[in-house]
């Protein structure tokens, strides 16, 4: 069962809760020794001058602040004690505010705070209220010699707070150096961004924290049992990954958006893979092609055509122009007069 680290009263108003403070983090780090390799010997740290090399007892160290390379500006205990924070034990509540206004960058620590003795009525207003106005508190706390910003929200039926970084202390994105953060974003392709939505939207979820799990200190434990137990251990290699060059970010994209489509079974055809996508987008761009030079063929006859009826036409009314200005022969005249006394005797 957890206890608590620090009790105080979390205050705004003039209201005042009495709390206690808990963490809210079980570190499960593996943690090491340093030992003397060949007889196990354990290594112990002391505190040596550089000048001579003597140990210096802790009653004969002193803090001091360099300001220029090898000079330092010292301070005493009592100089220091005299700017600790006041200690006092009290939550002093400055603002509520929603929490999308707080970027996660600033969040450090996580506690529980819970009721004190007798408070119980007075924190479970609090929790309600909070929790209908959906806002969060933001405060400041001393802890062990240290002011603290903190947010406190509900979180079911409980307070949680989570000490914050002061603003100075955030790196902002304007500061970072030009090689890592250019100042011009370069152009991105429609298609592209078009499936990184895609793919974002596949592997969209609900959060669920338990299925996260600490991969590589699984696999520390387990070599340490291994190891206890007298096995033979032998490693393989890591692969490190490679980063996407842009000309692949496409294909690299359609890959996967297939993988995943493939993995939940909704992919349907659009699991299949990548050659086969490339030969429909191939075969659609050949009828595409075929189809403009069919049009564009029709469209040379059609021009064709016209062209030769326009001639034809041109040439017609020039035929009946010439003939009928050209002469009657007399021979024919009077063959056709001949012919026609010939019948009238009959």
């Amino acid at each position: 069962m957890a206890r608590a680290i620090w009790s105080g009263s979390i205050s705004f108003g003039l209201l005042n809760v009495p709390v206690k403070l808990y963490s809210a983090v079980s570190k499960q780090t593996v943690r090491f020794r340093e030992l003397r390799e060949g007889d196990g010997s354990r290594v112990r740290h002391k505190r040596v001058a550089e000048e001579d090399g003597k140990e210096v007892p802790y009653e004969k160290i002193v803090k001091g602040y360099e300001f220029a390379p090898d000079q330092y500006v010292l301070l005493s205990r009592d100089e220091l004690s005299a700017l600790d924070p006041k200690k006092t034990r009290a939550i002093e509540i400055q603002d509520f505010v929603d929490l999308d206004d707080i970027d996660p960058i600033y969040f450090e620590h996580p506690y529980y705070l819970g009721p004190d003795k007798g408070a119980e009525k007075a924190y479970a207003l609090l929790v309600k209220s909070m929790k209908d106005a959906r806002k969060v508190a933001i405060a400041r706390f001393v802890l062990r010699n240290k002011e603290h910003l903190a947010a406190i929200r509900p979180m079911g039926n409980v307070l949680t707070m989570a000490t914050m970084r002061f603003y100075d202390e955030v790196v902002q994105p304007e500061q970072l150096d030009g090689d890592v953060l250019e100042l011009k974003p370069p152009k991105l392709d429609k298609r592209e961004v078009e499936m990184a939505k895609q793919l974002i939207s596949s592997l969209s979820g609900d959060f669920d924290a338990s299925k996260y799990r600490d991969e590589y200190r699984e696999e520390l434990l387990s070599l340490l049992e291994q190891k206890s137990q007298g096995k033979e251990i032998v490693s393989k290699p890591s692969e490190e990954p490679t980063a996407t060059k842009a000309p692949d970010l496409m294909a690299a994209l359609e890959e996967s958006l297939a993988a995943v489509r493939g993995e939940d079974g909704s992919g349907g055809d659009d699991a299949k893979p990548k050659r086969k996508a490339k030969a429909k987008a191939g075969a659609k761009a050949k009828a595409k092609a075929g189809a403009k030079a069919k049009a564009k063929a029709g469209a040379k006859a059609k021009a064709k055509a016209g062209a030769k009826a326009k001639a034809k036409a041109g040439a017609k009314p020039k035929a009946k122009a010439a003939s009928s200005s050209k002469p009657k022969s007399p021979s024919a005249n009077g063959r056709k007069s001949s012919t026609r006394k010939k019948t009238k005797t009959k």
